[in-house]
């Protein structure tokens, strides 16, 4: 793709960073094959490739976005499928989050979308104020009907009420002591991610990690401070303070690899996962932190990728058929596509895939929320095809899949540690008590 940058312009290191990537563009159109919302709408606009074409635009010209540049920026899940089959490796991600940066500095919402995204942004990073809201929820619910009549803010809190009540299907909430569990002398050591969102939604899902890593003899340690990792803000164009969680993370988990040394920083959300990776870029023009926030990348472990390198002893209690859902975070933002699946098979289970696995599910962080109409009908295109293959469970690695196919689906849906840990000895997971 030709670029038509000043000199002047190109002296601004974040167009200097993102030319390259615009010019490695060849405009083949691979990426509309994989593309969620262009296989939905089929909207050249609402592809990789047109908003590529925007995002060029916005960066040559300087000017500020307008309502007609917004909604296709915030149309896209940044679920990085376009990534995985773009034959010239277009560093897709890397304009896209820069793009809602410069939506968000530069445009003014409508107040109604304004206060949502303030709300989410304030509430999901914090396992208080996001247990509390799931409490409010419930006594909202009843009300959810009226709530979606309600001009332009209603359809958007509908569906996020419809989401908590996924969360019943689980167990309750709790809040963790931020206290490291304790350290046996000779063992192998690791972190554990706590997070957010998890942490209230689905707790199950770290504790059967722990009670699976401790059978293969590593012991757990969870790093005192640590919060969320960044992703909402960062996909929200919410910079500063997205960075702000991954700096203070940085510290905690560098204090800790410090005192004992750490093998792996494990963690069972895919999605954060991909964005702990990618610390160190992230963080790579922060003299302060960079060294220390590579260190972090290299450590990060999806435990999937992890514990396939653990010899754990596996006796499926049944041999279920077990639907296979691959979150985007994981396939596409972090290249794990065969681990999980063979993890399942080796513990006893019988994997089946979906058609259209590639496609995102409609989660995608705060996405399901402030995209309820697109969501809802990928969750249940996604959902559709998870259900044909007849399972008894559908499992997968993202705390947000697992909530976005529940809404959609009344089978059981659960982590894919979950089942690991029950094969190997643990508890059933909920449903399949």
């Amino acid at each position: 793709m030709q670029t038509h940058f000043a000199p002047e312009q190109l002296a601004d290191p974040h167009n200097r960073a993102l030319e390259p990537i615009l010019r490695s563009c060849v405009h083949c159109g691979f990426c509309t094959a994989t593309c969620p919302t262009y296989v939905i709408t089929g909207d050249e606009r609402d592809s990789p490739r047109g908003r590529i074409y925007l995002i060029k635009d916005l960066l040559e010209s300087g000017r500020a976005p307008t309502a007609d540049d917004v909604w296709p920026i915030d149309h896209c899940l940044s679920c990085n499928a376009c990534m995985t089959t773009c034959p010239s490796g277009v560093d897709y991600r890397r304009l896209i989050d820069h793009a809602r940066v410069l939506v968000e500095t530069g445009y003014k919402r409508p107040l109604p979308d304004r206060l949502m995204r303030a709300m989410l942004a304030w509430i999901l990073p914090s396992r208080v104020a996001f247990a509390v809201a799931l409490r409010l929820a419930a006594l909202a619910r009843p009300f959810s009907p009226l709530i979606a009549k309600i001009p332009r803010f209603g359809p958007q809190f509908a569906a996020m009420l419809a989401l908590a009540g996924t969360q019943s299907r689980r167990s309750p909430p709790r809040q963790d002591d931020d206290q490291p569990t304790p350290l046996a002398s000779g063992r192998r050591r690791v972190a554990l991610l706590t997070g957010c969102a998890q942490a209230v939604l689905a707790p199950q899902i770290n504790a059967a990690t722990e009670r699976l890593l401790n059978r293969a003899g590593v012991s757990v340690a969870l790093a005192p401070g640590e919060g969320c990792c960044g992703s909402l803000l960062h996909h929200m164009g919410r910079e500063t303070r997205a960075r702000d969680q991954m700096r203070a993370n940085v510290d905690v988990w560098s204090k800790l690899i410090d005192e004992g040394g750490l093998e792996a920083i494990v963690v069972t959300a895919s999605g954060c996962g991909a964005t702990i990776k990618d610390y160190g870029a992230l963080l790579a023009d922060d003299p302060a932190y960079a060294a220390e926030a590579a260190r972090v990348s290299a450590l990060a472990r999806d435990v999937s990728e992890y514990v396939a390198g653990l010899d754990i002893a596996y006796a499926a209690p049944r041999p279920l058929v077990v639907a296979y859902h691959a979150a985007c975070t994981l396939q596409h933002g972090q290249r794990i596509v065969e681990p999980p699946k063979a993890l399942l098979t080796r513990a006893g289970f019988r994997v089946r895939s979906p058609a259209e696995a590639h496609l995102c599910c409609g989660s995608a962080g705060t996405y399901n929320i402030l995209q309820p109409e697109m969501a809802a009908t990928l969750g249940a295109r996604k959902t559709a095809n998870l259900v044909r293959l007849k399972p008894d469970v559908i499992a997968a690695g993202n705390i947000g899949c697992l909530t976005q196919i529940a809404s959609a689906s009344a089978l059981p849906v659960v982590h894919t540690v979950e089942l690991l840990d029950w094969a190997s000895g643990g508890p059933p997971p909920l449903g399949l008590e």
